[in-house]
């Protein structure tokens, strides 16, 4: 009864108890609680907490690009084609695009805890029937499981930032999550070579079981439980909503993916269907009692600014990855070990500026510290336009400046968004920016890719003269600027109609930090 005393005296007037050793009980608890001017507390996460964070980011990011450098070997383990293998990638890649916004909404359903839980479960599971898979399908379907539990893993990470931690912080720990998905992607190709001279292609996929398992313990033991709510309040799962755009999103990425760069009939019957799929969920979901996604929240010109803006940048930076390797080999001569040296710069600036823009990001405001990325990444790119006149020095460097600015980007966009949110739609929000990132680099490796493949003039790009490919870099990335240059617009357009429907009483929104400027959402 002492206990139950002292904590509703806590809840009545905190600002009495700051500091106090009036219950040791809750000395514990003042250490890790500030008080907001208004009286509100704020929780500061334990380290351990963020550490099951981070790894849930570093897993979901590493088994994006640990894969790639398998499907050699995997072709001639399970004597299959080129076409055949590459589905142990695109599976994965699927299921991460296709249920982001699902597993979101979900989340802000059933708990986020439980099912972040659920996910690492899923995950590590799916890992070890990777790595024990007797055929390729077995193989393709145990990646699809996996994307699965790496989709959830991704979203809700993200979730749990903008939930536990305190706004004033949120763009550091942005940064952090940025810094763990960049190191992934970066350590998937060399870790994954490592492990198969050693140990075989089997290994890559079974690194997750100890991983994965710390992963769990660290969340089921330091992540806050889940809010319990009355039934009657709880929403219902738009199945309808979900599967209608689970089908569009995977029509859409078929129609950019089969084909190997021949855009047939297929591939436009495929891009129909995704278009046709949109309309339908759309439709749906403005007559639906719970819909999956609220339609109103795109009338948020920040919110939908961010979500465009985060696609068209995505789509570049992985266009630098995708052009990038054929580029270095044909017009500079590299090896192929040079060439890995030569892509890692990219991943490791982003790690190494992740942390220091998510500071900026607290410091100077996202909508600031987004107009300056975006210009990084526009530099860069006029830069590598025209880079046949420059050094392997100055292709590093105009990457090292598209990637600084893509780590700057990111952190200040996804913590405009995440910032100020209902919480009943951060779930399914941190889905949206998800589902954006992947859709762009979707749309960057193969768009962008059958650009810079028509632009060098050529049927086979792995046998083209030097010049042929440099004019194919030089008209790649003139698109990409056009792509900046239109994500720059969006940003002015969006800032001027949010300011303009906040003064006319249009957008109902909280009062929003004044360095993080984040967008709100419309009821």
């Amino acid at each position: 009864m002492n206990k139950i005393f002292w904590l509703l005296k806590w809840d009545r007037n905190p600002k009495e108890f700051q500091g106090s050793e009036a219950n040791p009980l809750l000395v514990k608890y003042f250490k890790n609680t500030s008080i907001t001017e208004s009286g509100s507390t704020e929780h500061i996460p334990s380290g351990w907490a963020l550490a099951s964070l981070s790894l849930s980011m570093l897993l979901s990011s590493l088994d994006t690009s640990i894969a790639n450098v398998a499907l050699p070997t995997l072709a001639q383990a399970f004597t299959a084609s080129f076409q055949e293998v590459q589905w142990v990638v695109i599976a994965y890649l699927l299921a991460i695009t296709t249920l982001s916004v699902s597993v979101g909404r979900l989340g802000d359903i059933i708990g986020r805890r439980r099912l972040l839980l659920s996910g690492v479960f899923l995950f590590t599971t799916a890992s070890v029937l990777s790595g024990v898979a007797p055929t390729l399908w077995l193989l393709v379907a145990a990646r699809a499981v996996q994307g699965l539990g790496a989709a959830i893993m991704m979203v809700l990470t993200m979730t749990f930032v903008g939930e536990i931690v305190p706004k004033a912080k949120i763009g550091r720990f942005m940064g952090l999550l940025g810094t763990m998905s960049a190191i992934g992607t970066a350590l998937g190709p060399s870790l994954g070579g490592v492990l198969m001279s050693g140990l075989g292609w089997r290994a890559i996929f079974l690194l997750n079981l100890p991983l994965g398992i710390l992963t769990f313990l660290l969340a089921h033991t330091y992540l806050p439980v889940d809010r319990r709510q009355p039934k009657i309040v709880r929403a219902e799962f738009d199945n309808m909503g979900t599967l209608l755009l689970v089908l569009a999103l995977g029509a859409y990425a078929l129609a950019v993916t089969v084909g190997r760069g021949n855009f047939g009939s297929l591939n436009i019957a495929l891009l129909l269907a995704a278009v046709f799929g949109i309309g339908l969920f759309l439709f749906v979901e403005g007559r639906a009692a719970s819909p999956l996604i609220q339609i109103a929240i795109f009338r948020d010109p920040a919110l939908s600014g961010s979500l465009a803006m985060c696609l068209l940048v995505t789509t570049v930076v992985t266009t630098t990855l995708v052009v990038g390797p054929f580029y270095l080999s044909r017009a500079f001569g590299l090896g192929a070990a040079m060439v890995g040296l030569v892509l890692s710069v990219g991943p490791l600036v982003a790690a190494l500026t992740a942390v220091p823009a998510g500071r900026s990001v607290d410091r100077f405001g996202t909508q600031r510290m987004t107009i300056v990325g975006l210009i990084a990444i526009a530099a860069g790119s006029v830069l590598l336009c025209i880079i046949p006149a420059m050094s392997i020095s100055g292709y590093i460097a105009s990457i090292a400046v598209i990637t600084g600015g893509y780590g700057l980007f990111q952190t200040a966009n996804n913590t405009a968004v995440m910032t100020d949110i209902r919480p009943d739609q951060r779930g399914v929000i941190s889905g949206m920016l998800n589902l954006a990132r992947n859709v762009g680099r979707i749309t960057g490796a193969s768009v962008m890719g059958a650009v810079f493949a028509i632009s060098s003039a050529t049927n086979d790009i792995t046998m083209a003269r030097p010049e042929t490919v440099a004019a194919g870099m030089r008209i790649t990335f003139a698109v990409a600027v056009i792509l900046i240059v239109l994500a720059l617009a969006i940003a002015a357009v969006s800032r001027a109609l949010a300011k303009s429907s906040l003064h006319a009483g249009d957008v109902a929104c909280p009062p929003h930090d004044v360095a993080h400027q984040a967008p709100s959402l419309s009821t």
